[in-house]
């Protein structure tokens, strides 16, 4: 039963590549909401082609929220997400729409539905410049090991490159001696809002070839010389933002480290190893109604399905 003193939100997850902008489109036009991307990458200005961001032609009039809000050199964080995100919804909810989450990063969603209290664990200056002095020196592999050995499950979801989430990771550790995923775990999963979670999947090979042909198109469309263009105004390699997928693959090769071929290839390995991770953790996710979307003719049917799933979440049409 709903009640109407929680403001109702819907969301909509999935892996990338899987087809979620379409849908939040069509979704968002006929229930009358605004959208709060749930993407990490695409607050970055400037980062566009390979975080495969919605232009504004595209946005058909929809107000699209958390897009092209920092520059490259400044980190994000789950934290300041669920921040801005809370008040989005209170704000989107005040206007007399409907708040419409759609994204593919997990931890950020997950703690902006259900509320989730970060770690209270302070920055140690000392103990992340030994964490990164060691990664200078032994290597990523060697500061993403360390950290498998005292939370492998955190450690699979990221990524060896991801240097600053994973000295944050440690330094949590270090301090709580509580691992970062137990901190995840024991959260609660009693949400503030009337909560409608549509998740989208298929076949995991038809997926695999939809990332595959959409790295292909963002090559075609220019990633490289973004990718390029960033590295020409200064945005280092070792920033947050230009470990994101797709940058530090083709950075190596612009630093003589691979060819481009080799960068593709590696690229696509990566997209389809981070997809997989994404649908690891939504699984744990227990309330998302998942919705197989294979195949473009089978759209309105799938569409029909989602805006039946938000009535009877709502308990009645939107």
């Amino acid at each position: 039963m709903t009640t109407s003193a929680r403001a109702r939100v819907l969301v909509l997850l999935g892996p990338t590549a899987v087809g979620k902008t379409r849908l939040s489109l069509e979704l968002a036009a006929a229930c009358g909401a605004e959208i709060i991307s749930g993407d990490s990458m695409q607050v970055y200005r400037g980062m566009n082609i390979g975080t495969a961001k919605i232009t504004p032609a595209e946005m058909n009039g929809i107000p699209h929220h958390l897009i092209d809000i920092h520059d490259p050199e400044d980190a994000y964080s789950a934290a300041e997400f669920q921040e801005q995100g809370t008040r989005l919804i209170e704000e989107i909810t005040g206007r007399g729409k409907l708040p419409f989450i759609v994204g593919g990063t997990g931890l950020y969603i997950e703690s902006l539905c259900y509320g989730f209290q970060f770690s209270e664990a302070v920055a140690d200056e000392a103990f992340r410049k030994e964490q990164d002095a060691y990664a200078e020196e032994h290597g990523a592999l060697a500061l993403h090991a360390r950290l498998e050995a005292v939370d492998p499950v955190s450690a699979a979801r990221l990524h060896p490159n991801d240097r600053r989430r994973i000295i944050r990771a440690l330094e949590i550790y270090h301090q709580t001696h509580t691992t970062l995923s137990e901190s995840h775990a024991g959260q609660t999963k009693e949400s503030p809002y009337d909560l409608c979670l549509i998740g989208l999947t298929m076949d995991r090979k038809i997926l695999y070839k939809r990332i595959e042909d959409r790295i292909d198109q963002m090559m075609a469309e220019g990633l490289l010389a973004e990718v390029k263009g960033l590295l020409d105004r200064g945005y280092s390699r070792t920033l947050v933002s230009m470990q994101g997928l797709g940058y530090k693959e083709l950075a190596a090769h612009l630093a003589g480290e691979l060819t481009l071929a080799e960068a593709v290839i590696l690229l696509k390995r990566d997209t389809r190893r981070f997809a997989k991770r994404q649908l690891s953790w939504f699984r744990h996710m227990k309330e998302i109604e998942w919705i197989d979307v294979e195949g473009e003719e089978n759209f309105s049917e799938n569409f029909a399905k989602i805006r039946g799933i938000i009535a009877k979440t709502f308990e009645k049409p939107l």
